[in-house]
Protein backbone atom coordinates (compact mmCIF):
# COMPACT_ATOMS: atom_id res chain seq x y z
CA UNK A 1 0.00 0.00 0.00
CA UNK A 2 2.80 2.42 0.43
CA UNK A 3 2.73 4.92 -2.35
CA UNK A 4 -0.13 3.53 -3.90
CA UNK A 5 -2.11 5.74 -6.37
CA UNK A 6 -5.54 5.70 -6.32
CA UNK A 7 -8.08 8.11 -8.58
CA UNK A 8 -9.91 9.19 -5.52
CA UNK A 9 -8.99 8.79 -1.84
CA UNK A 10 -11.81 9.80 0.62
CA UNK A 11 -10.33 11.40 4.06
CA UNK A 12 -13.49 10.46 6.82
CA UNK A 13 -15.66 7.73 6.57
CA UNK A 14 -19.16 9.02 8.10
CA UNK A 15 -22.49 9.52 5.92
CA UNK A 16 -20.57 12.27 3.49
CA UNK A 17 -17.30 10.16 3.03
CA UNK A 18 -18.40 6.68 2.52
CA UNK A 19 -20.84 7.46 -0.25
CA UNK A 20 -18.36 9.63 -2.01
CA UNK A 21 -15.88 6.15 -1.93
CA UNK A 22 -18.67 3.75 -3.16
CA UNK A 23 -19.91 5.86 -5.89
CA UNK A 24 -16.49 7.11 -7.25
CA UNK A 25 -15.73 3.04 -7.27
CA UNK A 26 -18.98 2.25 -8.95
CA UNK A 27 -17.74 4.82 -12.02
CA UNK A 28 -15.00 2.65 -12.13
CA UNK A 29 -12.37 4.73 -10.24
CA UNK A 30 -10.00 3.51 -7.59
CA UNK A 31 -10.86 5.01 -4.56
CA UNK A 32 -10.01 4.96 -1.00
CA UNK A 33 -11.42 5.87 2.22
CA UNK A 34 -9.73 6.63 5.13
CA UNK A 35 -11.04 6.83 8.94
CA UNK A 36 -9.96 7.04 11.98
CA UNK A 37 -13.46 6.75 14.18
CA UNK A 38 -12.45 4.84 17.36
CA UNK A 39 -15.39 3.19 19.95
CA UNK A 40 -15.31 3.47 23.47
CA UNK A 41 -13.35 0.53 23.45
CA UNK A 42 -10.35 2.19 20.98
CA UNK A 43 -12.23 -0.47 17.95
CA UNK A 44 -11.92 1.24 14.84
CA UNK A 45 -15.30 1.77 13.19
CA UNK A 46 -16.51 3.41 9.98
CA UNK A 47 -19.61 5.22 9.82
CA UNK A 48 -18.66 8.24 11.42
CA UNK A 49 -20.47 10.46 14.07
CA UNK A 50 -24.02 9.61 12.15
CA UNK A 51 -23.71 6.21 12.64
CA UNK A 52 -21.46 5.45 15.78
CA UNK A 53 -23.09 7.96 18.42
CA UNK A 54 -25.33 10.31 16.38
CA UNK A 55 -28.38 10.20 13.97
CA UNK A 56 -28.58 6.24 14.24
CA UNK A 57 -28.25 5.34 18.49
CA UNK A 58 -30.45 8.60 19.00
CA UNK A 59 -33.18 7.21 16.78
CA UNK A 60 -33.07 3.82 18.32
CA UNK A 61 -33.11 5.29 21.91
CA UNK A 62 -35.77 7.85 21.30
CA UNK A 63 -38.14 4.45 19.78
CA UNK A 64 -37.58 2.74 22.62
CA UNK A 65 -38.59 5.46 25.10
CA UNK A 66 -41.58 6.21 22.71
CA UNK A 67 -42.57 2.87 23.28
CA UNK A 68 -42.21 3.36 26.84
CA UNK A 69 -44.08 6.14 27.38
CA UNK A 70 -46.89 5.15 25.13
CA UNK A 71 -46.90 1.97 27.15
CA UNK A 72 -47.58 4.07 30.34
CA UNK A 73 -49.82 6.89 29.28
CA UNK A 74 -51.55 5.37 26.27
CA UNK A 75 -52.19 1.86 25.69
CA UNK A 76 -54.72 1.52 28.09
CA UNK A 77 -56.91 4.09 25.50
CA UNK A 78 -56.37 1.08 22.93
CA UNK A 79 -57.94 -1.41 25.75
CA UNK A 80 -54.54 -2.57 26.34
CA UNK A 81 -53.81 -3.56 29.74
CA UNK A 82 -50.01 -3.50 30.74
CA UNK A 83 -49.66 -4.88 33.96
CA UNK A 84 -46.10 -4.71 36.06
CA UNK A 85 -44.31 -2.77 33.43
CA UNK A 86 -40.58 -2.10 33.60
CA UNK A 87 -37.54 -0.56 32.43
CA UNK A 88 -34.16 -2.20 31.66
CA UNK A 89 -31.96 0.42 30.47
CA UNK A 90 -28.79 -1.74 29.87
CA UNK A 91 -31.37 -3.43 27.37
CA UNK A 92 -31.86 -0.54 25.72
CA UNK A 93 -28.45 0.29 25.58
CA UNK A 94 -27.39 -3.01 24.33
CA UNK A 95 -30.03 -2.80 21.71
CA UNK A 96 -28.60 0.56 20.56
CA UNK A 97 -25.16 -0.71 20.21
CA UNK A 98 -26.21 -4.08 17.84
CA UNK A 99 -28.05 -1.28 15.63
CA UNK A 100 -24.92 0.40 15.29
CA UNK A 101 -22.52 -2.72 14.78
CA UNK A 102 -24.77 -4.25 12.08
CA UNK A 103 -24.74 -0.69 10.34
CA UNK A 104 -20.84 -0.33 11.29
CA UNK A 105 -19.89 -3.76 9.81
CA UNK A 106 -21.80 -3.72 6.89
CA UNK A 107 -19.99 -0.63 5.43
CA UNK A 108 -17.04 -2.57 5.23
CA UNK A 109 -19.59 -4.70 3.02
CA UNK A 110 -20.42 -2.34 0.61
CA UNK A 111 -16.79 -1.08 0.16
CA UNK A 112 -15.80 -4.73 -0.17
CA UNK A 113 -18.66 -5.01 -2.78
CA UNK A 114 -17.75 -1.93 -4.67
CA UNK A 115 -14.18 -2.38 -4.60
CA UNK A 116 -13.05 0.44 -1.93
CA UNK A 117 -9.95 0.13 0.07
CA UNK A 118 -10.60 0.73 3.43
CA UNK A 119 -8.15 2.34 5.46
CA UNK A 120 -8.69 2.45 9.64
CA UNK A 121 -6.33 4.74 10.42
CA UNK A 122 -5.78 8.93 10.53
CA UNK A 123 -5.45 10.36 7.12
CA UNK A 124 -3.37 14.22 6.82
CA UNK A 125 -3.61 16.06 3.74
CA UNK A 126 -0.04 16.98 2.45
CA UNK A 127 1.34 19.11 -0.27
CA UNK A 128 0.86 17.62 -3.95
CA UNK A 129 -2.21 15.34 -2.84
CA UNK A 130 -0.52 12.97 -1.07
CA UNK A 131 -1.51 11.36 2.23
CA UNK A 132 -0.13 10.39 5.36
CA UNK A 133 -2.05 7.79 7.05
CA UNK A 134 -1.22 6.69 10.66
CA UNK A 135 -2.48 2.83 11.28
CA UNK A 136 -1.99 0.77 14.14
CA UNK A 137 0.76 -0.91 11.85
CA UNK A 138 2.77 2.38 11.49
CA UNK A 139 2.91 5.36 8.97
CA UNK A 140 2.23 4.72 5.61
CA UNK A 141 1.78 7.54 2.73
CA UNK A 142 -0.66 7.24 -0.53
CA UNK A 143 -1.26 9.26 -3.28
CA UNK A 144 -4.51 10.29 -5.32
CA UNK A 145 -5.61 12.28 -8.37
CA UNK A 146 -8.41 13.91 -6.04
CA UNK A 147 -8.36 13.96 -2.04
CA UNK A 148 -11.87 14.70 -0.80
CA UNK A 149 -12.15 15.59 2.86
CA UNK A 150 -15.36 14.65 4.91
CA UNK A 151 -13.83 14.85 8.54
CA UNK A 152 -17.10 15.78 9.93
CA UNK A 153 -17.73 17.92 13.12
CA UNK A 154 -17.56 17.41 16.77
CA UNK A 155 -19.65 19.02 19.39
CA UNK A 156 -19.31 22.89 20.74
CA UNK A 157 -18.00 22.83 24.67
CA UNK A 158 -18.86 25.85 26.61
CA UNK A 159 -15.85 27.43 28.44
CA UNK A 160 -18.67 27.69 31.51
CA UNK A 161 -19.13 24.07 31.39
CA UNK A 162 -16.87 21.85 30.14
CA UNK A 163 -17.41 18.30 29.70
CA UNK A 164 -15.94 15.75 32.09
CA UNK A 165 -17.60 12.57 30.69
CA UNK A 166 -19.78 12.11 33.73
CA UNK A 167 -22.00 14.35 34.97
CA UNK A 168 -21.14 17.50 32.23
CA UNK A 169 -21.30 15.60 28.83
CA UNK A 170 -21.99 16.20 25.12
CA UNK A 171 -24.73 14.66 23.05
CA UNK A 172 -22.16 11.10 23.20
CA UNK A 173 -22.34 10.80 26.52
CA UNK A 174 -25.81 11.38 26.98
CA UNK A 175 -26.77 8.68 24.80
CA UNK A 176 -24.38 6.09 26.65
CA UNK A 177 -26.21 7.27 30.30
CA UNK A 178 -26.59 3.87 32.23
CA UNK A 179 -29.14 4.86 34.48
CA UNK A 180 -32.12 7.56 34.33
CA UNK A 181 -31.02 10.70 35.71
CA UNK A 182 -33.62 12.19 38.38
CA UNK A 183 -32.98 15.26 37.32
CA UNK A 184 -31.54 15.85 33.57
CA UNK A 185 -30.24 19.56 32.73
CA UNK A 186 -29.91 20.61 28.75
CA UNK A 187 -27.96 23.43 27.09
CA UNK A 188 -29.85 24.22 24.16
CA UNK A 189 -33.50 24.10 22.32
CA UNK A 190 -32.35 22.72 19.22
CA UNK A 191 -32.27 19.31 17.67
CA UNK A 192 -29.95 17.42 19.70
CA UNK A 193 -31.09 18.97 22.63
CA UNK A 194 -34.77 18.14 22.11
CA UNK A 195 -34.09 14.74 20.91
CA UNK A 196 -32.01 14.06 24.12
CA UNK A 197 -34.33 16.04 26.33
CA UNK A 198 -37.26 13.54 24.90
CA UNK A 199 -35.39 10.57 25.76
CA UNK A 200 -35.07 10.84 29.07
CA UNK A 201 -37.86 12.63 29.68
CA UNK A 202 -39.60 9.61 28.28
CA UNK A 203 -37.96 7.49 30.79
CA UNK A 204 -38.86 9.26 34.21
CA UNK A 205 -36.30 12.42 34.15
CA UNK A 206 -37.36 15.69 35.26
CA UNK A 207 -35.65 17.67 32.17
CA UNK A 208 -34.77 21.22 31.84
CA UNK A 209 -34.38 22.61 28.53
CA UNK A 210 -32.26 25.95 28.79
CA UNK A 211 -32.26 27.60 25.79
CA UNK A 212 -30.36 31.00 25.44
CA UNK A 213 -32.37 32.70 22.67
CA UNK A 214 -36.25 33.87 23.03
CA UNK A 215 -37.41 32.84 20.14
CA UNK A 216 -37.70 28.33 20.44
CA UNK A 217 -37.04 26.53 16.98
CA UNK A 218 -35.66 29.89 15.19
CA UNK A 219 -35.07 28.49 11.74
CA UNK A 220 -38.31 26.64 11.76
CA UNK A 221 -41.84 28.02 10.83
CA UNK A 222 -42.88 29.55 13.60
CA UNK A 223 -46.43 28.51 13.25
CA UNK A 224 -45.06 25.16 13.15
CA UNK A 225 -42.65 25.83 16.29
CA UNK A 226 -45.24 27.00 18.43
CA UNK A 227 -47.49 24.18 18.17
CA UNK A 228 -44.42 21.70 18.88
CA UNK A 229 -43.25 23.78 21.71
CA UNK A 230 -47.31 23.61 23.46
CA UNK A 231 -47.01 19.46 22.79
CA UNK A 232 -43.14 19.28 24.32
CA UNK A 233 -44.66 20.93 27.00
CA UNK A 234 -47.40 19.20 27.33
CA UNK A 235 -45.33 16.24 28.05
CA UNK A 236 -43.44 17.72 30.69
CA UNK A 237 -40.53 18.84 29.50
CA UNK A 238 -39.57 21.91 30.96
CA UNK A 239 -38.45 24.72 28.50
CA UNK A 240 -37.27 27.63 29.62
CA UNK A 241 -36.52 30.53 27.10
CA UNK A 242 -34.45 33.51 27.31
CA UNK A 243 -32.37 31.41 29.85
CA UNK A 244 -28.58 31.73 29.43
CA UNK A 245 -26.11 29.79 31.30
CA UNK A 246 -23.74 31.35 33.34
CA UNK A 247 -21.60 28.78 34.94
CA UNK A 248 -22.07 25.14 35.90
CA UNK A 249 -20.01 23.00 38.12
CA UNK A 250 -19.65 19.88 39.81
CA UNK A 251 -20.22 19.26 43.22
CA UNK A 252 -20.17 15.83 44.60
CA UNK A 253 -22.85 14.38 42.96
CA UNK A 254 -24.69 17.28 41.33
CA UNK A 255 -24.07 19.47 39.04
CA UNK A 256 -24.85 23.22 39.99
CA UNK A 257 -25.73 25.43 37.23
CA UNK A 258 -26.40 29.26 37.12
CA UNK A 259 -28.49 30.91 34.92
CA UNK A 260 -29.73 34.81 33.80
CA UNK A 261 -33.22 34.98 32.46
CA UNK A 262 -35.04 38.61 32.58
CA UNK A 263 -32.27 40.35 33.87
CA UNK A 264 -32.52 37.95 37.12
CA UNK A 265 -30.02 35.29 38.19
CA UNK A 266 -31.65 31.75 38.55
CA UNK A 267 -30.13 28.72 39.44
CA UNK A 268 -30.73 24.87 39.19
CA UNK A 269 -29.01 21.31 40.41
CA UNK A 270 -29.57 18.47 38.28
CA UNK A 271 -27.81 14.94 38.38
CA UNK A 272 -26.49 15.36 35.26
CA UNK A 273 -25.95 18.00 32.40
CA UNK A 274 -26.03 17.97 28.33
CA UNK A 275 -24.56 20.40 26.83
CA UNK A 276 -25.88 20.56 23.58
CA UNK A 277 -25.55 23.70 21.64
CA UNK A 278 -24.43 22.76 18.06
CA UNK A 279 -21.36 21.41 16.26
CA UNK A 280 -17.97 22.84 14.77
CA UNK A 281 -15.94 21.53 11.58
CA UNK A 282 -13.44 19.63 12.84
CA UNK A 283 -10.64 19.83 10.70
CA UNK A 284 -7.73 19.36 13.50
CA UNK A 285 -5.14 17.48 11.69
CA UNK A 286 -6.75 16.74 8.58
CA UNK A 287 -4.37 18.68 6.38
CA UNK A 288 -0.27 20.17 6.70
CA UNK A 289 0.23 24.04 7.19
CA UNK A 290 1.46 24.41 3.60
CA UNK A 291 -2.11 22.73 1.87
CA UNK A 292 -3.55 26.22 1.15
CA UNK A 293 -6.91 25.48 1.89
CA UNK A 294 -8.75 28.31 2.84
CA UNK A 295 -11.02 28.40 5.80
CA UNK A 296 -13.76 30.54 6.47
CA UNK A 297 -14.36 32.51 10.00
CA UNK A 298 -16.07 29.88 11.49
CA UNK A 299 -13.51 27.25 10.57
CA UNK A 300 -15.79 26.05 7.71
CA UNK A 301 -13.57 24.82 4.64
CA UNK A 302 -14.53 27.21 1.76
CA UNK A 303 -15.70 25.43 -1.39
CA UNK A 304 -17.74 26.84 -4.26
CA UNK A 305 -21.05 25.50 -5.45
CA UNK A 306 -19.75 22.27 -6.31
CA UNK A 307 -17.50 21.72 -3.36
CA UNK A 308 -14.07 22.13 -5.41
CA UNK A 309 -12.04 23.98 -2.64
CA UNK A 310 -9.08 26.63 -3.26
CA UNK A 311 -6.97 23.70 -3.98
CA UNK A 312 -6.94 21.87 -7.49
CA UNK A 313 -8.15 18.38 -7.16
CA UNK A 314 -9.09 19.21 -3.26
CA UNK A 315 -12.69 18.86 -2.40
CA UNK A 316 -14.56 18.94 0.91
CA UNK A 317 -18.11 18.00 1.77
CA UNK A 318 -20.38 17.40 4.77
CA UNK A 319 -20.06 19.07 8.04
CA UNK A 320 -16.65 20.27 7.10
CA UNK A 321 -18.37 22.78 4.92
CA UNK A 322 -21.22 25.47 4.69
CA UNK A 323 -24.56 24.69 4.92
CA UNK A 324 -26.71 22.47 7.27
CA UNK A 325 -24.82 19.75 9.29
CA UNK A 326 -27.17 17.03 8.26
CA UNK A 327 -26.10 13.60 7.05
CA UNK A 328 -28.10 13.35 3.69
CA UNK A 329 -26.76 16.72 2.71
CA UNK A 330 -23.54 15.17 3.31
CA UNK A 331 -24.50 11.74 1.63
CA UNK A 332 -25.43 13.73 -1.37
CA UNK A 333 -22.54 16.22 -1.86
CA UNK A 334 -20.30 13.33 -1.68
CA UNK A 335 -22.11 11.34 -4.38
CA UNK A 336 -22.31 14.58 -6.99
CA UNK A 337 -18.32 14.74 -6.23
CA UNK A 338 -17.59 11.41 -6.99
CA UNK A 339 -19.46 11.84 -10.37
CA UNK A 340 -17.78 15.39 -11.18
CA UNK A 341 -14.85 13.26 -10.59
CA UNK A 342 -15.50 10.80 -13.33
CA UNK A 343 -16.34 13.40 -15.77
CA UNK A 344 -20.43 13.22 -15.45
CA UNK A 345 -22.88 16.48 -15.17
CA UNK A 346 -24.06 16.67 -11.39
CA UNK A 347 -25.76 19.19 -9.09
CA UNK A 348 -27.13 19.36 -5.89
CA UNK A 349 -29.95 21.54 -5.10
CA UNK A 350 -29.91 22.81 -1.63
CA UNK A 351 -33.14 24.40 -1.55
CA UNK A 352 -34.84 20.79 -1.60
CA UNK A 353 -33.08 19.88 1.58
CA UNK A 354 -35.42 18.18 4.14
CA UNK A 355 -34.54 18.62 8.04
CA UNK A 356 -36.19 16.60 10.70
CA UNK A 357 -36.36 16.56 14.92
CA UNK A 358 -37.51 13.28 16.15
CA UNK A 359 -39.43 14.38 18.95
CA UNK A 360 -43.06 13.00 19.17
CA UNK A 361 -44.47 15.05 17.23
CA UNK A 362 -42.15 14.93 14.56
CA UNK A 363 -41.15 18.18 12.91
CA UNK A 364 -40.24 18.29 9.48
CA UNK A 365 -39.51 20.68 7.11
CA UNK A 366 -37.95 21.71 3.62
CA UNK A 367 -37.90 25.27 1.74
CA UNK A 368 -38.84 28.64 3.14
CA UNK A 369 -40.46 29.68 6.10
CA UNK A 370 -43.60 31.71 5.82
CA UNK A 371 -41.22 34.95 7.35
CA UNK A 372 -38.95 33.98 4.64
CA UNK A 373 -41.12 34.41 1.88
CA UNK A 374 -42.28 37.52 3.64
CA UNK A 375 -38.97 39.12 3.38
CA UNK A 376 -38.86 38.27 -0.24
CA UNK A 377 -42.16 40.32 -0.95
CA UNK A 378 -42.74 37.14 -2.90
CA UNK A 379 -46.78 37.02 -3.40
CA UNK A 380 -47.89 33.88 -1.48
CA UNK A 381 -50.75 32.12 -0.35
CA UNK A 382 -51.32 28.93 2.89
CA UNK A 383 -53.02 26.23 3.38
CA UNK A 384 -52.88 24.62 6.41
CA UNK A 385 -54.69 21.39 7.51
CA UNK A 386 -54.68 19.93 11.21
CA UNK A 387 -54.33 15.99 12.09
CA UNK A 388 -57.08 16.20 14.17
CA UNK A 389 -59.49 15.55 11.85
CA UNK A 390 -57.51 13.33 9.55
CA UNK A 391 -58.96 9.59 10.49
CA UNK A 392 -55.16 7.39 10.30
CA UNK A 393 -53.69 9.96 12.80
CA UNK A 394 -56.77 9.44 15.06
CA UNK A 395 -56.82 5.52 14.20
CA UNK A 396 -53.31 5.80 15.82
CA UNK A 397 -54.10 7.89 18.68
CA UNK A 398 -51.42 10.40 17.45
CA UNK A 399 -53.92 13.54 16.11
CA UNK A 400 -52.06 16.12 17.14
CA UNK A 401 -49.97 18.50 14.90
CA UNK A 402 -50.46 20.22 11.46
CA UNK A 403 -49.33 20.47 7.67
CA UNK A 404 -48.68 23.65 6.08
CA UNK A 405 -48.10 24.47 2.64
CA UNK A 406 -46.89 27.67 1.34
CA UNK A 407 -47.06 28.85 -2.74
CA UNK A 408 -46.48 31.64 -4.82
CA UNK A 409 -50.38 33.11 -5.20
CA UNK A 410 -49.55 34.11 -8.85
CA UNK A 411 -47.60 31.35 -10.27
CA UNK A 412 -47.87 28.54 -7.58
CA UNK A 413 -44.83 27.41 -6.83
CA UNK A 414 -44.20 25.29 -4.16
CA UNK A 415 -42.44 27.35 -1.75
CA UNK A 416 -42.28 25.28 1.69
CA UNK A 417 -43.78 22.42 3.46
CA UNK A 418 -43.57 22.49 7.32
CA UNK A 419 -45.07 19.56 9.45
CA UNK A 420 -45.36 18.75 13.06
CA UNK A 421 -47.11 15.78 13.67
CA UNK A 422 -46.87 11.90 13.08
CA UNK A 423 -44.14 10.37 11.61
CA UNK A 424 -43.57 14.15 9.89
CA UNK A 425 -39.86 13.05 8.86
CA UNK A 426 -41.14 10.10 6.41
CA UNK A 427 -44.24 12.90 4.99
CA UNK A 428 -41.98 15.41 4.11
CA UNK A 429 -40.74 13.12 1.57
CA UNK A 430 -43.23 13.91 -0.92
CA UNK A 431 -42.96 17.57 -0.35
CA UNK A 432 -39.04 17.39 -1.20
CA UNK A 433 -40.06 15.61 -4.49
CA UNK A 434 -42.38 17.54 -5.40
CA UNK A 435 -40.20 20.67 -4.76
CA UNK A 436 -37.41 18.95 -6.86
CA UNK A 437 -40.04 18.36 -9.64
CA UNK A 438 -41.21 21.80 -9.28
CA UNK A 439 -44.42 20.72 -8.43
CA UNK A 440 -47.24 23.41 -7.85
CA UNK A 441 -50.08 23.22 -5.36
CA UNK A 442 -52.44 22.53 -8.23
CA UNK A 443 -49.66 18.82 -8.46
CA UNK A 444 -50.90 17.63 -5.08
CA UNK A 445 -54.02 19.25 -4.98
CA UNK A 446 -55.12 16.44 -8.27
CA UNK A 447 -52.53 13.72 -7.01
CA UNK A 448 -54.67 11.01 -5.57
CA UNK A 449 -53.63 10.27 -2.09
CA UNK A 450 -54.72 6.79 -0.18
CA UNK A 451 -57.44 6.70 2.28
CA UNK A 452 -56.84 6.49 5.27
CA UNK A 453 -53.20 7.59 5.78
CA UNK A 454 -51.58 10.27 7.31
CA UNK A 455 -50.53 11.79 3.29
CA UNK A 456 -53.84 12.85 3.27
CA UNK A 457 -52.91 16.14 5.47
CA UNK A 458 -50.46 17.08 3.30
CA UNK A 459 -52.88 16.91 0.27
CA UNK A 460 -55.72 19.02 2.25
CA UNK A 461 -53.22 21.15 3.00
CA UNK A 462 -52.55 22.23 -0.57
CA UNK A 463 -56.34 22.38 -1.05
CA UNK A 464 -56.54 24.59 1.83
CA UNK A 465 -54.27 26.97 0.26
CA UNK A 466 -57.26 27.40 -2.31
CA UNK A 467 -59.91 27.36 -0.54
CA UNK A 468 -60.64 23.88 -1.49
CA UNK A 469 -60.05 21.49 1.70
CA UNK A 470 -62.30 18.92 1.82
CA UNK A 471 -62.05 18.04 5.60
CA UNK A 472 -61.63 21.73 6.89
CA UNK A 473 -63.18 24.63 7.48
CA UNK A 474 -61.88 27.10 4.53
CA UNK A 475 -60.74 30.41 6.28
Amino acid sequence: MNDKQYDVAVIGGGPAGYPAAIRAAQLGLSAVCIDDWKNEQGVRLFGGTCLNVGCIPSKALLESSELFHRAETEFSVHGIKVGGLGLDVAAMQSRKAGIVQQLTSGIEALFKAAGVTGIKGRGKLLAGNKIEVKTDGGVETISATHVVLATGSVPVELPMAKFDGKRIVDSTGALAFTSVPKRLGVIGAGVIGLELGSVWGRLGSEVVILEALDTFLYMVDQQIAKEALRHLKKQGLDIRLGAKVTAATVQGDVVKVGYESGGAAQALEFDALVVAVGRRPYTTGAFAPDVPLQLDKRGFIDVDAHCRTSVPNVWAIGDVVRGPMLAHKGTEEGVMVAELIAGHVAEMNYKTVPSVIYTAPEIAWVGQTEAEVQKTGRPYKVGTFPFAVNGRAKGMQQAIGLVKLIADSEHDDILGVHIVGPVAGELIAEAVLAMEFQASAEDLQRTIHAHPTLSEALHEAALAADKRAIHAINR
